[in-house]
């Protein structure tokens, strides 16, 4: 993206990337009755009588708001709500070309302790906000709001509305992480509960991927913040990273914490681990340095450090191997909902989307996605434990075990045949190919 220049990307995005696509036409004077009055009222009663019927009737089942008030949009901070359109629109476009699933940029102006276009989120304004568009979605995807006001957003939706919503920025990184880490275990031939695991940043993404790790079986998981480990001695750790806190030193340094570790997991800062961290960590470790768009050690670095040695390497750009990439999970996680018609995206779902994840990276990859990354030998193992974008796969194999785990899970609103559902998504698969 370095050799792209900004005039490039300014006119790819002038005029917009998202608009809206009539499935209907309008071509005649019985169309114009239908589409409007007088024919219109009959979808006003038909869910006026039965409240179900907006999923008959409306775009609703297959939309989702993308939802940000602009205070974490990227690495670029509080830049207000009319700077986070371009990157809500992205989201749109992702979510429909990877999963067919319409989605619409709601930026949220004056959510702001205060007011303003700028400084705190006030949580109850956003919630307020959700609620009241709430009626036209069949979920929302919250997106670059800032910590901690997010998570009480998102919880606070999440149990006061019928539809899924999710945080990306909380749980896309997790479980896209959650993915990799259950494919280095493979690996290395250890299971989930018996790898030792140290992370560097305890925000929104870190502190949801220790909740995700620990739900997938991970038991020993150590958290640094800025201010140093997270310890039960602690009194300013906020409720969510409470529960992350470990009886230990306050004084323990992460280099020390990291001495025979399996697995280094950084969402945090550049720079900020050395070759000789590395070293000392344990025989095959895996380094998950996600800080964007530098990251906590460069592959490079580590390879100098480990010379010759096995290692797994992860990060969160595209131009190194194993990167994290939230569009290979949020897209995926609501069709599957979506299709089921989910009251919630919750633990169960998520952990059924790693799980796919990482057997789809198993799998031998097709010709088509080859055929997208000439040059990378795209065989399972240290070089490739999570599934590229483009595979075409994902479409059936996350969105079905999402499904599926919502179904079994009793999140799922609709009785749905799972094996027709899986034949369904199939059939869309090869008719989108």
């Amino acid at each position: 993206m370095a050799s792209v220049s900004r005039e490039k990307v300014l006119e790819y995005h002038r005029g917009g990337k998202v608009a809206v696509r009539l499935p209907k036409e309008l071509r005649s004077r019985d169309d114009l009755t239908l589409a409007y009055t007088p024919g219109v009222a009959q979808a006003v009663l038909a869910i006026d009588e039965d409240p179900d019927a907006v999923y008959d009737v409306t775009a609703k089942p297959n939309l989702v708001a993308v939802v940000s008030d602009g205070t974490a949009i990227l690495g670029l901070g509080d830049r207000g709500a009319s700077a986070s359109i371009p990157v809500m629109e992205g989201k749109a476009v992702l979510f429909k070309s990877f999963a067919d699933v319409d989605a619409w940029p709601v930026p949220l102006d004056a959510c702001r302790v205060g007011g303003g276009n700028t400084g705190p989120t006030d949580p109850e304004r956003v919630i307020q906000a959700v609620k009241a568009i709430a009626p036209q979605y069949a979920g929302i995807n919250l997106e670059d709001i800032a910590s901690p006001a997010c998570f009480e957003i998102e919880d606070r939706l999440d149990a006061e509305l019928d539809i899924p919503v999710f945080h990306d920025d909380q749980w896309g990184t997790a479980v896209i992480a959650t993915a990799g880490v259950m494919n280095f275990a493979f690996l290395k031939g250890k299971g989930l509960g018996e790898l030792k695991i140290v992370m560097s940043g305890a925000g929104a993404a870190g502190t949801r991927i220790a909740d995700m790790l620990k739900a997938a079986g991970v038991e020993d998981i150590t958290m640094f913040d800025i201010r140093g480990v997270l310890c039960t001695s602690r009194r300013d750790l906020s409720r969510q990273n409470a529960v992350h806190a470990r009886d230990v030193a306050p004084s323990l340094a992460m280099r020390d914490a990291l001495k025979g570790a399996d697995v280094f997991i950084g969402v945090s800062a550049a720079n900020i681990l050395t070759g000789e961290d590395v070293q000392s960590m344990g025989e095959f470790p895996a380094i998950f340095a996600m800080a964007n768009p530098d990251p906590e050690i460069t592959p490079e670095a580590v390879a100098a450090a480990m010379d010759g040695r096995r290692y797994v390497m992860v990060t969160g750009r595209s131009d190194y191997p194993n990167q994290i990439n939230n569009v290979l999970g949020f897209p995926y996680l609501f069709r599957g909902a979506l299709d089921v018609r989910a009251r919630t995206i919750n633990k169960e779902m998520k952990v059924a989307a790693a799980n796919a994840l990482a057997m789809l990276a198993r799998e031998p990859v097709t010709d088509q996605v080859k055929a997208l990354y000439p040059g990378e030998r795209l065989e399972f193992g240290q070089g490739y434990i999570i599934p590229k974008p483009f595979d075409r796969r994902l479409f059936v194999e996350v969105s079905f075990a999402v499904a599926k785990a919502a179904v079994e899970s009793g999140a799922a609103k609709l009785e749905v045949d799972l094996a027709e559902y899986r034949r369904s998504l199939e059939r869309r698969a090869a008719e989108r190919a």
